[in-house]
């Protein structure tokens, strides 16, 4: 892995959600840079309803979040809103809400590893357009052409991060595998002060899940396979985390009787 590219030109693929302008990261091309303390570090999350996470988090998440599975690849991701573009976990100081965890995918922004055109290394990039990112830095990314601590620590952040994400590849291949997945939809019934069903039943989501009568009628020599792979402790971790539902859900309501009571 790459913390500098010698071809400044060198093109980069794929899109990356918050990451606006990602550029390698060089002495070069970017010796004068920095980050500044800026009042509101996450509100780049305010529109982000569903983070990308990593199995080693699941953990910490089911404390706070649904931890669902998108998309053909079975990506997961953290629910931390169920409108497109409204994330509920933001406060008014533009940082998640401190009773709740920070995904490490949000964590090292503006920092991400990027391939190169040819898809045979990795660069560390810096999203150029980032907020914090400054020609007026109270902390650089470089003294003397040579990377600061603060860019030595974001590196081996990155690293870290890429080696989760690849086991969180591994992870979800091994699900896959065992057809443990299963579609599931959320829904939100509102009721009134006492307790009556009012309105019509809204669904949040469709998503995928672990099937639970399909992971209790795993053979031994099949949940031997997940204990030794490390996924046991991922799945039950996942399957907690799907009572959060109701927390988000009622999150939702609550700030939408505030809107309405304000305007």
């Amino acid at each position: 892995m790459e913390s500098s590219s010698s071809n400044q030109n060198t093109a980069l693929t794929g899109n990356v959600l918050f990451y606006k302008n990602p550029q390698p990261l060089s002495a070069e091309q970017h010796g004068g840079l920095g980050i500044k303390t800026v009042e509101q570090p996450f509100s780049f999350l305010r529109e982000a309803h569903a983070i990308p996470v990593t199995v080693s988090e699941f953990g910490l998440l089911g404390a706070s979040y649904p931890v669902i599975f998108v998309g053909e690849d079975r990506s997961p991701v953290a629910v931390m809103g169920i409108r497109q573009s409204e994330n509920l976990f933001i406060n008014d100081q533009g940082m998640v809400d401190p009773d709740f965890y920070t995904p490490a995918f949000a964590r090292r922004y503006p920092f991400v590893f990027a391939n190169d055109g040819a898809g045979e290394r990795l660069l560390l990039c810096v999203d150029r357009d980032a907020d914090i990112v400054t020609n007026q830095p109270e902390v650089p990314f470089f003294e003397n052409g040579e990377p600061t601590d603060y860019t030595n620590n974001a590196i081996e952040f990155c690293k870290e991060f890429e080696r989760q994400r690849r086991l969180t590849i591994d992870f979800v291949g091994t699900l896959q595998k065992l057809d443990l997945f299963t579609q599931k939809t959320v829904t939100f019934q509102g009721r009134d002060q006492s307790g009556n069903e009012v309105g019509e039943l809204q669904k949040i989501a469709d998503y995928w899940a672990v099937d639970e009568e399909k992971f209790n009628a795993l053979n031994d020599e099949q949940f031997l396979e997940l204990r030794k792979s490390g996924a046991i402790s991922g799945i039950y971790a996942h399957l907690v985390s799907l009572l959060n539902w109701n927390r988000v859900i009622q999150r939702a309501v609550r700030v939408q009787q505030e809107t309405a009571a304000s305007s």
